[in-house]
C-alpha cells in the first residue's frame, strides 16, 4: 500500500538513486567492494586497520590484538547478518520498485551504481560489518580517531578522510542507499546490529587480562 512504511522506504530508494549527485555515486562505488573487483567488504576494513597500524607504528602486541578483535567482529557480523537475512527474507528494492512503483526501473539493463546481489535484503551486510568494525576500532584507537583511507587509490578513486571510525561506518552504510540496493531500515538497523556485535567482541577475554 502506498501509505505503508515499506512503500515509503522503497520510494526513498527510487527517488534517491534518480536524483543522486556525483558525490553520492562516488560513495556508492567507493564502498561497493564487490568480490573479485576490490578488497571485499571485510577486506576494506582490514585495509583500514592496516593503514592505522602503520600510521601508529604499532607494536606487535597491539597489532595482534587489533587483528584478532577486528577479525572476530567482521566474521561474527556476517554470521548474524546472514541469519537475519534468511529469517526475514525481505525482497530487494529492485524487485519491489519494478512491481509496485515503476516497471521500467533498471530495464532493460541495470543502471544503478551498484548491482543488486542475489540474496535477501535485510539487514545490510555492509552496515552490520561496518558497525562492528568501527565499534572495535574506536575502542582500540579512540572514538575521535581521524584517518585517511587509501584503500582504492590503485583503482582510480581519490582517498577519503574521516573524523572517526563511526563516520566511515555511517558512510559505508548509507552508500547502499545511494547504490539502490538497500532500504533505510536495513542500513540503520544493520549499523545497530553491528555495534552490538562489536560490543560483544570487546567483552571477550583476550590475552592476559
Amino acid at each position: 500500500a502506498q501509505n505503508s512504511t515499506f512503500y515509503a522506504q522503497a520510494r526513498e530508494v527510487y527517488e534517491t538513486v534518480r536524483a543522486a549527485d556525483p558525490t553520492e555515486i562516488e560513495i556508492a562505488r567507493y564502498w561497493a567492494d564487490d568480490p573479485g573487483k576490490t578488497a571485499t567488504p571485510p577486506g576494506h576494513w582490514i585495509s583500514i586497520l592496516n593503514q592505522v597500524l602503520e600510521q601508529e607504528g604499532a607494536t606487535l602486541a597491539l597489532a595482534s590484538e587489533s587483528y584478532a578483535k577486528v577479525g572476530i567482529a567482521l566474521a561474527d557480523a556476517f554470521i548474524t547478518c546472514w541469519h537475519t537475512k534468511y529469517l526475514y527474507n525481505v525482497p530487494r528494492p529492485i524487485t519491489y520498485i519494478q512491481k509496485v512503483i515503476d516497471p521500467t526501473w533498471n530495464t532493460p539493463i541495470v543502471v544503478d551504481p551498484v548491482i543488486t546481489p542475489p540474496f535477501p535484503e535485510y539487514t545490510s551486510g555492509h552496515s552490520v560489518q561496518s558497525g562492528a568494525a568501527a565499534t572495535v576500532l574506536a575502542d582500540l584507537f579512540g572514538a575521535t580517531y581521524a584517518f585517511t583511507d587509501h584503500t582504492h587509490t590503485r583503482l582510480g578513486f581519490a582517498s577519503r578522510t574521516y573524523a572517526s571510525f563511526q563516520e566511515a561506518a555511517q558512510e559505508a552504510a548509507i552508500s547502499r542507499l545511494f547504490g539502490g540496493i538497500h532500504y533505510r531500515a536495513a542500513i540503520e538497523n544493520g549499523l545497530a546490529q553491528g555495534e552490538c556485535v562489536g560490543r560483544r567482541v570487546l567483552a571477550l577475554r583476550i590475552g592476559k587480562q
